[in-house]
Parts: C-alpha cells; sequence; structure tokens
C-alpha cells in the first residue's frame, strides 16, 4: 500500500481505526525527511495490510502542535488506537522494518490491560 497523506481531520479516526498504523510527521524543507522518504515508501510496499501515513508539519501546524512535535522527521506507531511507538529521527530501513515486525507480534490484550493497569495508578496517585 502506498502512503497516505493525513490531515486534522483524517487523522483521529486513522488512529483510532483497529490495525497498525505508521505515521511519519516531516516537511519538505527537511532535509533528514527528504532523505527518509524513499526508505519509508519502500518499506511502506512490503507491509499491504498496515497504514504507512504521512503528516505534513508546515501544512498541519495545529496537528504537530497538538502532536508536540518538536523535531522531524518524528515516526509514531498506533495498534488499535494505542500510541506504542514514538522516535525522532530517521531509522534505516532495517530497524524500521524491525520495529514494524515488533509491533505486530505484541499481545493487544496484554498491551491494553498494561494501559488500563497504568491509567488506574495514575488516578489513584491524585
Amino acid at each position: 500500500m502506498a502512503t497516505i497523506e493525513l490531515t486534522e481531520a483524517t487523522f483521529p479516526e486513522t488512529i483510532a481505526a483497529e490495525g497498525t498504523v505508521v505515521v511519519d510527521w516531516w516537511a519538505s524543507w527537511c532535509g533528514p525527511c527528504r532523505a527518509f522518504a524513499p526508505t519509508y515508501e519502500a518499506v511502506s510496499e512490503q507491509y499491504p495490510d498496515i497504514t504507512f501515513a504521512k503528516i505534513d508539519t508546515e501544512a498541519q501546524q495545529g496537528l504537530a502542535g497538538a502532536a508536540e512535535i518538536q523535531s522531524i522527521p518524528t515516526l509514531m506507531v498506533f495498534r488499535d488506537g494505542i500510541l506504542l511507538f514514538r522516535q525522532s529521527g530517521a531509522l534505516p530501513a532495517a530497524a524500521l522494518d524491525d520495529l514494524v515486525g515488533q509491533v505486530q507480534a505484541l499481545d493487544m490484550d496484554e498491551v491494553r490491560a498494561q494501559v488500563a493497569a497504568n491509567q488506574s495508578s495514575d488516578t489513584t496517585a491524585d
């Protein structure tokens, strides 16, 4: 599957959907972003069942601000609406491929249980 462009209107529903969504935050003026783009596109072609999305931080400044993007490129990986990975900086193809494999191998029932436990401990800490 080719990458898709996300906007403020499409971001929430896309990341909340069932399945894995990999998001590349980028800008056209960013040299590392431009260098990473072919790698990102190539890895996206290997995983037709995963959504690979791009967000232009210049065109979507409000969204980038809400997501607290401070440097680009920034990668985020969501699965079943849960943010599992966030890192600034481009990844080599092998590392991106490995990351996608690790996310796909996760037991999401276990992840949801951990999220619920963390949320309940956060509310009891007040």
